[in-house]
């Protein structure tokens, strides 16, 4: 009888898995076991060697339906690689082994990486944000030496195809059957090496400096917002494509506005016969400091009370019109008095408890 273990336990699933998540549990366990992760260890060597025979079997729709009728003695007679043999082991592995490290481009292989993102911060006013604006950030940091254009060779000279990898940034060295690729040594992944370096970057293609961009700064940002700018980051290694400035958003408080979302608040003052007596109040717009907007005050207006003035807040950032103007009154109660005020003063107050107390018994009568 077989000594082999169940092919489905090698894997990690049941019988019933699907063709996608074979491959999944296929892609964890080589992973897991490959010997570049465990050198020196003939134990996961050993299982490497059995997950790789497991996957080859089950992989294969013929193969894997007489193994599970007959299990490991359906497939002795035409021993493990069938057909296809230890190149289709190979097959499996590069397609997979491609897929997790380099994307679809071979195991091992390099891929051309962006430059790194930069972030700064910019302080705008209270109307920049509410109406948008454009602003010349500068920026501190690296950015592609112009005397060697980014190569790092030195200026009439340019870097040299690697011998060891010839220009591929890989070297590749058999195992058994199965041939692994890694990072060349030599140009470390680059597939070139520089003989006579650039003076003003040192080699590194980049130098630190500053430079100037251009952002836009959209109507309604707030101020805990960021914006992303295209290609104003980092410039990317070897020709590489930069990476991206984060600019994150700080706004200026105002003295006569409130924000809350795409609506503002502001209060407005009006004295107390203003607020008995009801009037115009003049309220401050966010568009221009010479510019306001009636709003009436009905009489009886309680200190405190809120009146909104619609479409007159910030912007939204998508467009759909804009927030509200939120008003809160304030009324003046005056701290000194002349004799003939307070005088005054007293007849109202004469009259109004009477007008009060003669209201109030009306509701009474009525309510009988």
């Amino acid at each position: 009888m077989s000594q082999k273990r169940c092919y489905y336990e090698v894997l990690g699933c049941a019988r019933e898995v699907s063709a996608e998540e074979l491959r999944k549990a296929y892609k964890r366990e080589a992973l897991k076991h490959h010997p570049d992760r465990n050198q020196g260890d003939a134990k996961s060597e050993a299982v490497f060697k059995e997950v790789n025979e497991a996957y080859q079997v089950l992989s294969d729709g013929d193969k894997r339906q007489v193994y599970d009728q007959f299990g490991h003695a359906g497939l002795e007679g035409g021993g493990m690689g069938g057909s296809g043999g230890m190149g289709d082991v190979f097959s499996h592995m590069q397609d997979l082994f491609s897929e997790m490290f380099s994307g679809g481009g071979g195991f091992g292989q390099t891929r051309s990486r962006r430059g790194g993102d930069l972030r700064v911060q910019q302080r705008l006013k209270f109307k920049e944000a509410a109406f948008g604006c454009k602003r010349e950030i500068v920026v501190h940091a690296p950015t592609r030496c112009d005397d060697c254009s980014g190569s790092g060779a030195k200026p009439g000279t340019k870097p040299e195809t690697c011998t060891q990898c010839r220009g591929t940034g890989q070297v590749s060295n058999a195992r058994g059957f199965v041939m692994f690729t890694s990072t060349c040594g030599r140009c470390r992944g680059q597939g070139a090496v520089i003989k006579h370096v650039c003076k003003t970057c040192e080699g590194h293609g980049v130098v630190e400096k500053p430079r100037k961009v251009n952002v836009t700064f959209p109507a309604g940002i707030d101020g805990g917002q960021r914006l992303r700018v295209t290609g104003q980051g980092m410039p990317g290694p070897s020709g590489a494509p930069p990476g991206d400035l984060y600019v994150d958003v700080d706004v200026e408080e105002d003295a006569r506005f409130e924000r809350d979302g795409a609506d503002v608040v502001t209060r407005v003052h009006v004295s107390f016969t203003d607020a008995a007596l009801g009037a115009v109040a003049r309220v401050p717009s966010i568009e221009d400091d010479a510019t306001t907007l009636p709003l009436d005050i009905p009489p009886g207006t309680q200190p405190g009370a809120v009146f909104t003035i619609k479409a007159q807040g910030i912007p939204r950032l998508d467009g759909r019109g804009r927030g509200s103007l939120i008003v809160a009154i304030q009324v003046d109660v005056p701290t000194e008095l002349s004799a003939r005020a307070k005088a005054l003063l007293a007849d109202l107050d004469s009259e109004l408890r009477g007008a009060v107390n003669a209201e109030g018994q009306r509701k009474v009568a009525g309510g009988k």
